[in-house]
């Protein structure tokens, strides 16, 4: 053991030359002109086996493994929390830019109607999956043991009900609309984007009203808001740059991290979410070739998005990479895309607020002598879910919340949320890409609808 202990400082340094061998090749492959999609692709492939390889020979729970994560997370860690700085100035500039662009207000009316109405579509869906899904593989709350962290777990979940239970629908609409700004460009309520975002509205509209009085000044404003448009989207392109290397540490994080017997333990929840979700991608896909885009190319220019997304479990932080894809790979007007990435982080994710609390409303109700497959049942959750979706926080923990509206809304116990934490990440990861995929496919229609879209193709041909 002595030695053993002499031996941790060498085999840590050893495990971080490895990762730097590995950040060393991302860069190669980078100079090497690999597009971003071919790098982020391969940084999650290797921070996967790397972290495996971390975790095989020295076990869970080592000191050696936390050591290594200290220094190799910091790359991984500084990446995200770039993008959350990113999030707040990025949606209030833009979206303060792509009102002023808009001739009329109606048309801005109509683009944020169309994404917040797929985006509950699609949630209503996957909450149909997810019953679907359950019931097929015969998934059920009892027989659950619940151990030490669970238990934990549901204590704070008991406290964050209660503090649920007092925010009404009337509550959840005031909370949308900022009381103050500096608040919610910080982030610190769960419904701030939203605020961002109807905030960023309400200055371009008002800089729309002033045009009509006063053309000079509306066409000074309009200039600096294409100006810090510019910026913060060079700024948002620097940070992108590093989403391989971003991925490479989550994803070396998250291998290393994981409990292969909880994960054994509940392997039927695994299989069934993940194919639930599978199905909804595929739903994604149908409903991108029945509006007339081409879902193979969807998916391959917006492949980056996911993977980000899948790695760092968080709605909100993909919103930079998700409005810069649409825009400049998928051929999206960057209105659309800024109400789309912005929207789909809060509103209608089908992942979190779907798929999930509804897996969970299913295996629930029997033990509260319910029949989870009545119509009466089925409906009365679909349409808890839908309204539930609103300000859930698109961050790792999300669905926890969205469950802890949806079950006591539907007269459900929520000690199963806190008896899943223990595969909580590994589901989360495909949860939150399915999220920002939604809110891809939102944008994409609706620039499709309303004719404000460019084919991929002719962007593709356009681009220098």
């Amino acid at each position: 053991m002595p030695i053993q202990r002499a031996l941790e400082p060498v085999v840590l340094v050893l495990n971080l030359i490895c990762f730097a061998a590995a950040t060393g090749l991302l860069f190669m492959l980078g100079q090497r002109k690999w597009s971003l999609g071919r790098r982020v692709l391969t940084g999650l492939v290797i921070g996967t086996l790397f972290g495996l390889g971390l975790q095989l020979p020295y076990g869970e729970g080592s000191p050696i493994i936390a050591g290594s994560l200290e220094w190799i997370n910091v790359g991984g860690r500084i990446y995200v929390n770039l993008l959350k700085a990113l999030i707040a100035p990025l949606v209030l500039i833009t979206m303060i830019a792509a009102v002023l662009k808009v001739d009329e207000i109606a048309t801005l009316g109509k683009v944020g109607g169309s994404v917040v109405c797929l985006l509950l579509a699609t949630t209503a869906l996957a909450a149909l999956v997810g019953v679907f899904m359950t019931a097929s593989f015969g998934l059920s709350a009892e027989g659950l043991i619940e151990g030490e962290r669970e238990i934990a777990r549901a204590t704070t979940n008991a406290e964050r009900q209660l503090r649920l239970a007092d925010l009404s629908p009337a509550d959840m609409l005031v909370s949308f609309f900022p009381s103050n700004i500096f608040e919610d460009l910080a982030g610190q309520r769960s419904t701030s984007i939203i605020a961002v975002v109807i905030f960023g509205v309400l200055i371009g509209i008002a800089g729309l009203l002033v045009s009509r009085e006063n053309p000079e000044h509306a066409s000074s404003f309009r200039r600096f808001s294409e100006v810090a448009q510019t910026i913060i989207h060079k700024f948002a392109q620097l940070i992108i740059g590093l989403t391989p290397y971003g991925v490479l540490a989550l994803m070396t994080k998250m291998s290393a991290t994981s409990n292969g017997s909880d994960v054994l333990n509940l392997l039927g929840f695994v299989l069934a979410s993940y194919l639930a979700i599978a199905v909804m991608f595929a739903a994604h896909g149908l409903l991108l070739t029945l509006g007339g885009v081409n879902a193979l190319q969807f998916f391959s220019r917006t492949w980056p998005v996911l993977a980000f997304a899948f790695s760092s479990r968080s709605s909100a932080a993909a919103i930079p990479l998700s409005e810069e894809t649409q825009t400049l790979s998928l051929g999206i007007d960057p209105t659309v895309a800024n109400v789309a990435a912005s929207l789909g982080a809060t509103i209608g994710q089908n992942g979190c607020a779907g798929i999930y609390p509804a897996m969970l409303a299913v295996m629930v109700a029997p033990t509260v002598g319910i029949d989870p497959l009545s119509i009466n049942f089925l409906v009365t959750l679909v349409m808890v879910i839908m309204v539930s979706s609103f300000g859930v926080a698109g961050v790792g923990g999300g669905a926890t919340f969205a469950a802890l509206m949806v079950l006591p809304a539907m007269g459900l116990p929520v000690a199963l949320a806190a008896l899943l934490i223990s595969i909580e990440p590994l589901i989360d990861m495909g949860r939150t890409a399915l999220n920002v995929s939604g809110s891809m496919m939102a944008g994409t229609l609706t620039s499709k609808w309303l004719g404000m879209y460019c084919p991929p193709a002719v962007v593709a041909a356009s681009s220098p």
